[in-house]
């Protein structure tokens, strides 16, 4: 069962051009707004419970299929900043540069399945759907 929408999704998208038409005059709730709703597409897209995808202070899902984690610290996380999200949400920014970059930390060896997911905003549905290659060779455990 996919998880419940919180965002509005005309708010979502709405932000989420804002976002794409100018990044650097975006206010606070137009951030958090693409941010949110971004994140609830990837849990729509790619249910499941192995992998937790943080991006502080606006939101984090649950996603990818695998064992679900249920106390502590999940062994699979992703975190990025607000901006990088959206970058990565919207295509202008690669997974994997953006791990090797340090701009995303991602551990756990199910984490690198999160980039298969992106872009995901502004795409066609059946587009952001994960490629039949392995993930990167290069990235382990998240390493950065």
């Amino acid at each position: 069962m996919p998880p419940r929408r919180r965002t509005d999704p005309h708010a979502g998208r709405a932000a989420l051009t804002a976002w794409r038409t100018d990044a650097a005059s975006l206010t606070r709730p137009q951030l958090a707004a693409a941010v949110r709703w971004t994140l609830e597409e990837l849990a729509e897209r790619n249910p499941g419970h192995s992998t937790e995808v943080r991006v502080p202070p606006f939101g984090a899902v649950h996603c990818v299929e695998g064992p679900r984690h249920t106390r502590g610290t999940p062994p699979n996380v992703v975190e990025t900043d607000a901006r990088t999200w959206c970058a990565l949400a919207l295509g202008r920014a690669r997974f994997d540069d953006a791990v090797a970059t340090g701009a995303v930390r991602a551990s756990g060896h199910r984490a690198p399945q999160v980039g298969h997911w992106l872009p995901l905003a502004g795409t066609d549905p059946d587009a952001a759907t994960p490629t039949d290659t392995p993930a990167d060779p290069g990235v382990r455990d998240g390493a950065c």
